[in-house]
Formats: C-alpha cells, structure tokens, sequence
C-alpha cells in the first residue's frame, strides 16, 4: 500500500499541518480525526489496515488530516467565542487548502468523501452539509449531530452554523437545498451498544428527510459499541457495498 506524508504551513490556522495519504486511485476519502487525535490515528488503530484491499485495488484513495478539537471544543481553558473562531479557521483550511490539494493529487473530476467517527462524524457532516458543492458525501460513524453537546453550556451564532441538528431544521436557501440533494451518498450509522447513540443519528435522519435530502440510516446491534472495532467494521462494509 502506497503512504505519502506531506503538510503546509495553513495560512487559515496559522500553523503547520501535516496530511497522510493512502493509495493511488479511486474516489478520495477524507478522514477526520475523533476528538484531539492526530492525521495518523485511523492507522494507529487499524482501520487503514482494514480497508487496504480497497486501497490496493484503486477502489479508494484515502486522506486524513489533523483535528484542532483540542484547539477549540476540547479546550477547557478557551473562551467559547474563541473555539468558534477556531472552529470556522478550520472549516476554512478543509475548503480552501485540503480539498485543492486532494484534486491536485486525484483530478478534479474525482469525488470527495468527507468520513469520521465519533466527533468526526459531526465535522465530517458539518463539513459536507456547507459546502456540498465541492464535496460529495459523507459517511458519518457513530455521530452526535448537536455542537452543543461539545460547546459546554455555550451559544452563538457560530455554534448554531456549526451544528448541523440545529440549522439543517432552519435551511431554505435552495443553492444548499439542490445541492445536498444531489448526493447519493449520506450514509448515517451507529451501533447501539456501549456508549453509542443511535438515537441521535435517528434524529438527525428525521431532520433530512423533513429537508426531502436522500440519506442512508444504518443502525448496527447492541454487540457494536462506540469504539475501533465497530468503525473497522463498518467503514470497509460501505466502501465495498456502496462505492
């Protein structure tokens, strides 16, 4: 399996930020980090070992970047303003910087597909739902849709943007509407085990479908707790079935 290492200083985060690639065809797969972890962790943790076969076939080109949660919502000692400001930096790295250079290394033409588990779901979802123009889906794993669960008692109008629970309900503007509903692959899943919500990707599933978006809803059984295994099992399972 082909792995490239390579990062820029983002102008919209002001610091460096490395990237990881996996492979040399397919759609691209972006992958964002659960909470404060780095580009490297879905490979620390198996998960990139799990979807080599697709890696090594060109079914899939994957890439991962840095989370900044540690830089905002995770961050106990930041004021909450400040972890909106940072959250919308990064929003803007993603678009303007990742995306451009994930064509550069696929082709325009090729799809992009936002995915992340946990607190990646909500970003990766969050990230597609803004600019559903550039990217082309999302599969989202194990997900709580409401920012406020992270933002600890704050709100603002960047929590409210950033929370996808809470504008999705509230979206008129047919540019979003048209293009949200061109995608064929909102793929929502859950476990319902340890520590697993699947309650809120049913909720969040219900705000779609009041939108008329087309979406996919998975929940898995109570053996599948918010953990690596379920994700190892899940992410190869809708590369191969949906892709």
């Amino acid at each position: 399996m082909k792995k490239e290492l390579s990062g820029w200083y983002s102008p919209a985060l002001e610091k460096d930020m490395p990237i990881v690639s996996y492979g040399d065809y397919g759609f691209a797969l972006l992958l964002v980090p659960t909470a404060a972890a780095d580009y490297l962790e879905y490979e620390r943790f198996l998960l990139i070992d799990a979807l080599q076969p697709y890696i090594d076939s060109g079914k899939v080109k994957v890439f991962s970047v840095n989370s900044i949660n540690n830089e905002s919502w995770l961050n106990n000692e930041m004021a909450g303003e400040h972890k909106a400001i940072r959250q919308n930096q990064f929003n803007q790295y993603i678009f303007n910087e990742v995306i451009p250079f994930i064509k550069v290394h696929t082709s325009a033409e090729t799809p992009v597909i936002t995915c992340g588990a946990s607190f990646g779901a909500l970003h990766s979802m969050n990230l597609f739902l803004k600019r559903p123009d550039i990217i082309n889906g999302v599969i989202a794993m194990s997900g709580v849709y409401d920012l406020t669960e992270y933002s600890k008692g704050y709100w603002d109008d960047q929590v409210y943007f950033n929370s996808p629970m809470h504008y999705v309900p509230k979206l008129t503007d047919d540019w979003y509407l048209d293009n949200i509903r061109k995608s064929n692959h909102i793929h929502i899943l859950s476990g319902s085990g340890s520590y697993e919500d699947p309650d809120a990707s049913r909720k969040f599933a219900g705000e779609l479908y009041n939108k008329g978006i087309n979406y996919e809803l998975d929940i898995w059984g109570e053996d599948m707790t918010h953990d690596w295994p379920t994700w190892r099992a899940m992410l190869p399972f809708y590369i191969e079935s949906r892709f």
